[in-house]
């Protein structure tokens, strides 16, 4: 029996337009396009975590911003839990939104703060779940920070009050509130030292098991994706130019561009 696909994204192109220079043929009035993903296709199935890596600029943020809806893409398909998620709109599009959260880069500008932690971790069910009362959200708030290893202590203090790693525990804990069946983290530990990053990382993979999670780490460092990725996806301007088992894409790599990649890390961790 084969497993379920959450996610099956197919030929996705998005692309910007950018003014040429002066000197250029046309003058400053002639444009051209930047193809920021182009025809990029892949899928992931229940429980898995593909782990999608390329250089700064290659698109890797773009995608993720088409694959949560926060921006439009210029074509191509998009189905998440067998849904078109190109065509659902209002009620509908806030239900299934509510099944694909995120984990942000930066968790210091993530935060809002002027809110305590309780009351971060808890908006999401504000928004998704009104009918619950403040003090069921508070109390949902800290069985979800004593599950990311903060406890219930931390719910009245600021954010301002926590480390990088525990700010970005306070990130995942909120992303989680809602349980989601896939969870996108883009770059979630590039502002971290490598020790608390691991802690992360490791962090991640112990939720993903517990609560039956989809997993897509976005990351410009191979040792990262390694860490976690049972599948790796390699991106180079715009589209995927290897895909498949990370220990063959990282151990045994087809693509030159993979190769180079590869070559530039002292050690990939196994």
């Amino acid at each position: 029996m084969s497993a379920e696909i959450i996610l099956d994204v197919r030929d996705l192109r998005k692309s910007y337009s950018a003014a040429t220079g002066a000197f250029e043929r046309g003058g400053t009035d002639s444009k051209r396009r930047t193809m920021a993903v182009d025809g990029v296709t892949f899928s992931v199935e229940r429980g898995e975590t593909l782990g999608i890596v390329g250089e700064s600029g290659c698109g890797k943020t773009t995608l993720a911003r088409i694959l949560l809806r926060l921006i439009e893409p210029d074509s191509g398909e998009m189905h998440f839990r067998g849904q078109d998620w190109r065509r659902v709109h209002g009620a509908d599009l806030r239900a299934l939104r509510r099944r694909m959260q995120m984990v942000f880069q930066d968790p210091v500008a993530s935060l809002n703060p002027r809110m305590r932690v309780g009351a971060v971790v808890g908006e999401p069910l504000a928004i998704h779940e009104p009918q619950l009362s403040r003090s069921q959200r508070r109390e949902r708030a800290a069985e979800m920070l004593e599950d990311v290893g903060l406890g219930a202590g931390v719910l009245d203090r600021y954010p301002h009050e926590f480390s990088g790693g525990q700010r970005q525990r306070i990130g995942i804990a909120r992303a989680l509130i809602l349980r989601p069946d896939l969870l996108m983290a883009d770059e979630p530990v590039s502002a971290l030292d490598v020790s608390v990053g691991a802690q992360i990382l490791e962090l991640l993979d112990r939720l993903r098991r517990e609560f039956s999670l989809t997993l897509i780490i976005i990351s410009h460092s191979l040792p990262v994706v390694a860490q976690l990725a049972s599948r790796v996806a390699v991106m180079q301007a715009g589209q995927f130019v290897e895909c498949g088992p990370a220990e063959q894409v990282l151990y045994a790599p087809q693509n030159p561009y993979t190769q180079a990649l590869i070559a530039a890390v002292p050690e990939i961790p196994s």
